[in-house]
């Protein structure tokens, strides 16, 4: 029979998303969550102890003339089971973490739980575009590319426009355009890479560098302003040096102020889980909401995982058909020059 700690344990199984904090490790955050489960786990009461049979010796009584004793049968619990012996009943919970974010960066960040981790490796390795809101500032310059690096230079910047700015940014996503199609490896002559285009389903292949599939400005007011990216394969590092690019493209100097997350995939800001949420209702609760997604990554993730494992037979057998056929051929070429090697030795 099953405790009442198991059932809630099975519950645990899935991917669901928390709001990182500002200036918050992600390592901090999940070993928030952790502890959080294990003590939802171990709050459950404990199963009824298993009772044991004990004989005890109990006189006849007063009102008995025989002074013989007398074994009586109880049923008493066993202490081999109690709380206090066996100790807590979940020592680890595992919590995976996805996409991770940096100490300086906040937003969405995915984990998972039980099976929900090997789920999360199909999410990593899947090129799911993410969404951030990036806040730059005009005028200065820093080591690490942040308002709150080292300064090496402060500039002017009454020069900048909103008209100057947009022309930047469409610069800079027509080149990463040109990037997402050569990583891509579809050939642009067909039907079908036409139509990916179209719907926006270019993605790379293998390895490749950051790349925006987005890029525009959603607040302007000098010297501060905000930018709103659609990325493939990106490092916070990158969207902050990002914001010094777009600084020096416009003739002055800029740092990034601020990096949100407001998607991840399937998973978006307003179904994120905030600090005082993090219990293991509200994680049950958000499981149970992301139950279709992940199963879709499951399926995703397996699907590729066997077309993948079938490219690779296909080349391994018509790798082993050329070595063959190339076997034969130097046979028939052998056979060939030995008979005419014997017909020279008989004349």
């Amino acid at each position: 029979m099953t405790t009442q700690a198991v059932r809630l344990f099975r519950k645990m199984d899935g991917l669901f998303a928390v709001y990182k904090p500002h200036g918050v490790h992600w390592k901090h955050v999940r070993d928030g969550v952790e502890s959080s489960l294990l003590k939802a786990l171990n709050s459950c009461p404990p199963p009824a102890p298993q009772l044991a049979v004990r004989f005890q010796l109990l006189s006849a009584g007063e009102n008995s003339s025989s002074k013989d004793l007398v074994l009586s049968p109880s049923m008493v619990p066993t202490l081999a089971d109690h709380p206090l012996v066996t100790g807590p009943q979940f020592h680890k919970v595992h919590v995976g973490v996805g996409h991770r974010l940096d100490a300086f960066s906040s937003g969405v960040l995915v984990l998972g739980v039980g099976k929900g981790n090997g789920v999360l490796e199909h999410l990593c390795k899947s090129h799911v575009t993410r969404d951030y809101t990036l806040k730059g500032e005009f005028g200065k310059a820093t080591d690490n590319f942040t308002d709150t690096g080292r300064v090496l230079e402060k500039t002017t910047y009454d020069h900048v426009t909103l008209d100057k700015l947009e022309r930047v940014l469409a610069m800079i996503q027509g080149a990463n355009q040109k990037a997402l199609i050569t990583y891509s490896q579809v050939d642009l002559r067909t039907q079908e890479a036409y139509e990916l285009a179209v719907r926006g389903l270019l993605y790379p292949h293998g390895k490749s560098p950051p790349i925006l599939t987005g890029l525009r400005c959603i607040h302007f007011s000098p010297p501060h302003f905000t930018l709103e990216v659609q990325c493939v394969n990106e490092t916070q590092k990158y969207l902050r040096k990002l914001i010094h690019e777009v600084g020096l493209e416009l003739r002055t100097s800029a740092v990034c102020s601020g990096v949100r997350r407001t998607r991840d995939g399937p998973f978006k800001v307003e179904n994120t889980l905030t600090r005082q949420h993090w219990t293991a209702d509200s994680i049950i609760q958000a499981i149970a909401h992301f139950s279709k997604t992940t199963r879709k990554i499951r399926k995703s993730g397996m699907f590729k995982q066997t077309a993948g494992q079938l490219n690779s037979s296909a080349q391994v057998q018509e790798q082993t058909r050329s070595q063959t056929e190339q076997i034969n051929q130097e046979h028939v070429e052998l056979s060939s020059s030995c008979g005419q090697r014997d017909t020279c030795d008989t004349e």
